[in-house]
């Protein structure tokens, strides 16, 4: 690894400014699941790394209703242990406790994943499909403005993570098609139902990242079971393509899994 300044700011002013005074060479260390490993490897090297897991505005979890909020600093072990979060939507706690294995799950927070958008992300897909909003520390951006590509946000250079936010919905699951080595989704589905409205995202199938699948939503808005998904197709030269699954896999995938969330859902209640 490269030499680098640590450093353990109490607040996000402080986090920010520690950024800012790097001269454009510092960076916002969450978890650090993906930026330890990229430096590791000798593929990153930040002046500065400014860690935000000890800065309590970034902490906690509330629910008010069918209102949540998540603080970035969160871990996955933690959201997916949270009675409140699990009685109001069951299905993001269910997700963030199939997110890598234990340590990952201590160590990495739900602001590092969203800021880092890794196509094979988790969370990306629920925050689409719940229409959440991404809280930074300059302003408040739609889930479905924010993911804009592979590993690209909205957020800017002094920007970070500081909640998440949604209404819980009348149902939902999310269903992973996990790599059996890393455990990363080559194909994610969270579904979504609020009233006659579902809305769908997708995850580690495309090469454009997280996506929202619009003709499964209609369909399921009019019949919400597995089966209205059957005769639906996504063009496979939007998919992936690897050595883990070519495109056309991967886009039997979001059909196949597509059918498996709503499935699940459905059996939630």
């Amino acid at each position: 690894m490269y030499e680098t300044t640590y450093h353990r700011p109490t607040s996000i002013d402080e986090a920010v400014k520690l950024v800012g005074e790097s001269g454009g060479e510092g960076k916002f260390l969450a978890g650090g699941m993906t930026l330890i490993a990229t430096m590791k490897q000798r593929l990153a090297a930040p002046s500065d790394l400014v860690d935000l897991r000890h800065i309590a505005e970034l902490k906690g979890i509330t629910v008010n209703g069918q209102s949540v909020r998540i603080g970035g600093g969160m871990t996955h072990g933690e959201i997916a242990a949270h009675d409140g979060l699990k009685a109001a939507c069951h299905g993001f706690a269910d997700l963030a406790g199939l997110i890598g294995d234990i340590a990952v799950r201590h160590m990495g927070t739900i602001g590092g994943s969203v800021a880092n958008n890794d196509p094979a992300a988790d969370y990306p897909a629920a925050l689409k499909a719940l229409g959440a909003t991404i809280h930074t520390n300059k302003r408040e951006i739609a889930a479905d403005d924010f993911f804009l590509g592979l590993f690209e946000t909205a957020l800017e250079e002094d920007e970070l993570v500081t909640a998440v936010s949604f209404e819980a919905p009348d149902q939902c699951a999310y269903e992973k098609f996990r790599n059996p080595a890393s455990r990363y989704a080559m194909c994610g589905v969270f579904v979504a139902k609020r009233g006659g409205e579902v809305k769908v995202g997708i995850t580690g199938a495309s090469m454009g990242g997280a996506f929202r699948w619009e003709a499964a939503e209609q369909a399921l808005s009019s019949n919400f079971d597995g089966s209205a998904v059957e005769g639906l197709s996504v063009d496979e030269g939007d998919m992936l393509s690897d050595l883990h699954g070519s495109s056309s896999y991967r886009a039997n995938l979001v059909k196949v899994v597509t059918k498996r969330a709503v499935n699940k859902a459905k059996s939630a209640g």
